[in-house]
């Protein structure tokens, strides 16, 4: 049992569940015989681990990823804001949460109560007001806009298992 909240582990995974998290996670779409081809298994010992890895809180999704360039969404922007104190904390995170714009939302280590944003908007315009609207939530002491020119690598990914050497 993990000691955070909501969170239920209730076994350790096994190398096939490494494999079954890495394949989902490439294609969440991928149908349960290719799976069961190439890990050797029935299709219903796939289905029964990955409902295990469903109700166990491994997998807590699926989803569709989007190319948000096609979508008109060409700006990407990183926004470090500096909340005065954490009175204001549970605003400046209820806000964060109804902003479509604001994809990511973290609270960071730093000088006194920071959080970075990752938003993406349609253009420099659409932007500015977001900034703006940003600087006029209660608490908002100041904000730093880091602009991305070009994105190397962007994962959804996550690697399960260490390597063995």
């Amino acid at each position: 049992m993990s000691s955070e909240p909501g969170i239920v582990r209730e076994k350790k995974l096994d190398i096939i569940d490494h494999r079954l998290l890495e394949i989902l996670q490439k294609n969440g779409r991928v149908r349960f015989s290719e799976i069961a081809e190439e890990l050797g298994l029935s299709i219903p010992t796939i289905s029964a681990r990955i409902q295990k890895l469903e109700s166990s809180g491994y997998i807590v999704g699926y989803t569709a990823i989007l190319d948000a360039r096609r979508l008109g969404k060409d700006i990407i922007a990183f926004i470090t804001v500096t909340v005065d104190s954490s009175r204001h904390y549970q605003i400046f995170m209820d806000r964060a949460k109804e902003s479509d714009e604001i994809l990511e939302c973290h609270s960071i280590a730093g000088e006194g109560t920071s959080h970075l944003l990752k938003v993406r908007t349609e253009n420099i315009n659409l932007l500015e007001g977001l900034v703006s609207r940003i600087q006029s939530w209660p608490g908002v002491m100041s904000t730093k806009t880091s602009f991305v020119l070009s994105t190397i690598k962007e994962s959804t990914v996550l690697k399960t298992q260490k390597k063995l050497l």
